[in-house]
């Protein structure tokens, strides 16, 4: 892996971690009113086909930093889920 796949994953993966304050609120607060629903189902639509192309690349970077994306989007649309319909 080269300095900048390196790089990549290191500061993807805290990019994808930026939803976490989102779910500590949503969770926290027991309420998920001003979520929007749509914008987060079309960002993990895309960040799960990011997964598949790097799984067909075989591209580590990507699948890593879109996976833990996936799961933290899925974590706000979980508490969307409960508290925000």
């Amino acid at each position: 892996m080269t300095l900048l796949a390196t790089l990549a994953t290191i500061f993807g993966t805290i990019g994808a971690l930026a939803n976490i304050p989102q779910a500590i609120k949503i969770f926290k607060r027991k309420s998920a009113k001003d979520i929007s629903i749509i914008m987060y189902i079309m960002l993990i639509t895309g960040a799960f086909i990011w997964i598949l192309y790097g799984i067909e690349i075989r591209d580590p970077p990507l699948i890593i930093v879109n996976t833990v994306a996936c799961i933290n989007m899925a974590i706000v649309m979980f508490g969307w889920y409960l508290y925000g319909r």
